[in-house]
């Protein structure tokens, strides 16, 4: 039976690890031929290899999605290992700073922005095109339960996430007409080594984020392939006719509260 991206060509930045990581197996799973973007290298490389020991087709691409420089020369090496096909790209790559806003300095908001913001322009900027001479592709962007409900001790976080929303809404519409779809998917807490060190942080300043709260909150924390799956969803044809939309993976925690 074919897998739901069979013959896709595939890039998913922050692809090394975490959910980026599982989406990067699962979409080499489902068929992809999955470039794995990221700035960790060892993990990167273990992630391809990984790949390609079960059966999969991937490589790895070293880049800090943050840098226009950096991207392009990427996207290049990359349509080139694709001969110029790019069927899907999940901007998935972000941080998280966990401090009270007015510690927060310039600097951290410009770092803020640039990884969690900056990088889904830059990405998308480079690969659209190729997506646009065939007529079709599709794009999703991790945002974040953040994006719509502020959680103290992250107003940046919460900032950047809201202007991935917006990002990924105008994207559809402009491009809606050319065979274009991009959406978001938008986890709550996560059981990664990114989500537990935000929920240490979180706790050590006070929020109630204890594993009784997340509990009442979510019911139990997400585990990244949960959200690999939901990316997979929106990448794949399943999704045909879901344009400019935010996927909420909380298990009820947006809605309860």
């Amino acid at each position: 039976m074919a897998g739901r991206l069979e013959g896709w060509n595939a890039i998913v930045s922050g692809g090394a690890a975490g959910a980026g990581g599982a989406a990067s197996s699962l979409f080499a799973r489902e068929g992809a031929h999955v470039a794995v973007v990221d700035i960790q290298v060892e993990a990167g490389q273990q992630r391809a290899a990984e790949i390609e020991a079960q059966g999969g087709k991937a490589f790895f691409v070293k880049c800090d999605v943050s840098k226009a420089d950096e991207v392009e020369a990427a996207v290049a090496t990359i349509k080139d290992r694709f001969d110029g096909r790019i069927d899907t790209l999940y901007n998935h790559a972000g941080t998280v700073i966990v401090k009270p806003f007015l510690d927060t300095t310039e600097a951290e908001w410009d770092w803020m922005m640039s990884v969690n913001v900056k990088s889904m322009f830059l990405m998308t900027r480079a690969v659209l095109p190729v997506m646009l001479a065939r007529g079709q592709g599709t794009i999703v962007n991790t945002s974040s339960i953040s994006a719509v409900a502020g959680t103290p001790k992250e107003v940046l976080y919460c900032t950047s996430k809201g202007a991935c929303h917006m990002f990924t809404r105008a994207i559809a519409i402009e491009y809606r007409d050319e065979g274009i779809r991009c959406n978001a998917v938008c986890p709550g807490f996560i059981r990664t080594d990114h989500g537990l060190r935000e929920l240490k942080e979180l706790r050590e300043l006070g929020v109630d984020v204890t594993e009784d709260d997340i509990i009442k909150l979510q019911g139990r924390i997400c585990e990244p392939e949960e959200v690999a799956q939901a990316a997979l969803f929106l990448a794949s044809p399943e999704s045909s006719f879901v344009n400019g939309e935010t996927l909420f993976v909380d298990n009820g925690m947006l809605v309860g509260t």
